[in-house]
């Protein structure tokens, strides 16, 4: 079966050039990059040139950039790092420990259960309000943030959102947060901005020196680079306690040797995004095909919906979330499934939940519609004959669907 793939969201297809250059790199740079002889700094030579590409991808500085295991891990390392540096500093100087946190309840997992786990430690957390639309207002992020950031002792405070929202595709804006964020700088402590920027780094022009977050989380499998990579940006003056002990490696902010051949991967995966974001044609193209496949399958199936339903609220070109009421997202997937179309019902790590996403239910998304939802996301390779095929299969699926409760039904009355 030639497999339909629209799941780009939970991971891509790696490049031909990051196979290739993963494969060199495990045949002749397996040497640790710790090791002074020239084998191993061959390896080091080659890590620090995929150090760099990652940096110029994102507007950063080499030193700057942190690689991590995954998305995940580096969401980690920022909540928790930087809690746990402010704690250790409070003890150090006999102060109250008043750190909160402020983020949303649409984040992705990889933040969300960090957050909990503070939550039950004790911790104070705020979550701000979603629109309909799916983003933040800045105006209330400024409402939170002000009983918490007066002159004196009662910072610092750590605000964790996301750039592009993993199961939606919506945007939030970011830049207007940053500002929100540097107004309250300068009142006796700090206000740290975190963004996991895992669904947009790649797929739309990141820059930091533009946009000047404190720290930033990307992962390499998201833009056609291997897995078992992620990189934490970490901005000037952040204090970060390293999680993983055992090495100083990573500037001595996560220990453990460097997965050497995937990190030459995503040096490779940033070249590649660089190259494509620089052609706007081909970005508006492909925001045109979701387009078009969006109404293709609205037209066709009725009562079909996009989420979030508000107009004009800013998505990545990627993707899309369908909500078909009254179904199930799991029967959906396998009919899709049955039939080659690779699809999701929201995170890929939350994927054979019986639940409706809880991302579609803090933005108001009725329970019977969140139920039903699935996302579709493509990539710079998808072609416009495969967009052509799935929108012609999925209102098939819906279709057989609805018979099959319509015919379920009518035999239990």
């Amino acid at each position: 079966m030639d497999w339909l793939y629209l799941d780009n969201n939970a991971t891509t297809q790696p490049a031909a050039q990051v196979i290739a250059a993963v494969t060199e790199a495990q045949q002749q740079f397996w040497a640790n990059p710790s090791s002074v002889h020239r084998l191993g700094q061959a390896a080091r030579h080659r890590v620090e040139l995929a150090r760099a590409a990652v940096a110029l991808l994102i507007g950063g500085k080499q030193r700057q950039i942190i690689f991590t295991s995954g998305g995940t891990e580096s969401n980690n390392l920022a909540l928790r790092g930087v809690v746990q540096a402010w704690q250790r500093e409070a003890r150090r100087r006999q102060l109250a420990d008043g750190v909160v946190l402020v983020t949303t309840k649409t984040e992705h997992s990889a933040i969300r259960e960090p957050v909990e786990a503070f939550t039950q430690e004790g911790g104070a957390v705020l979550y701000l309000p979603i629109g309909a639309d799916g983003t933040v207002d800045p105006r209330q992020l400024a409402a939170a943030l002000e009983p918490h950031a007066p002159p004196g002792d009662r910072l610092p405070v750590l605000v964790s959102i996301q750039w592009v929202n993993n199961e939606t595709g919506v945007i939030q804006p970011i830049e207007a947060l940053v500002k929100v964020c540097g107004q309250f700088r300068d009142g006796g402590g700090r206000v740290l901005l975190h963004v996991d920027a895992t669904q947009a780094v790649g797929k739309m022009p990141v820059d930091v020196s533009a946009v000047p977050v404190d720290l930033l989380t990307l992962s390499a499998h998201k833009f056609h680079g291997p897995k078992g990579v992620g990189v934490l940006y970490v901005g000037a003056g952040v204090r970060l306690r390293r999680q993983i002990l055992g090495g100083p490696q990573e500037r001595q902010r996560r220990g453990g040797t460097e997965n050497t051949a995937a990190i030459i991967g995503a040096g490779v995966a940033a070249q590649l995004a660089q190259e494509f974001l620089a052609d706007e044609s081909r970005l508006a193209q492909l925001g045109r095909m979701r387009d078009d496949f969006e109404q293709a399958v609205l037209s066709a199936c009725e009562g079909a919906e996009v989420n979030p339903s508000a107009r004009g609220v800013a998505r990545i070109w990627n993707t899309t979330n369908i909500g078909f009421a009254h179904l199930e997202a799991e029967a959906i997937l396998l009919g899709l499934s049955e039939r080659g179309v690779c699809a999701s019902a929201g995170a890929a790590c939350s994927s054979g939940s019986l639940e409706p996403s809880p991302v579609l239910l803090a933005m108001g998304v009725p329970e019977p519609v969140a139920h039903g939802s699935i996302r579709f996301s493509i990539s710079r390779y998808t072609t416009a004959e495969q967009i052509k095929q799935v929108q012609e299969i999925v209102p098939r699926v819906i279709s057989r669907l609805r018979k099959t409760m319509s015919v379920a039904g009518s035999k239990s009355t």
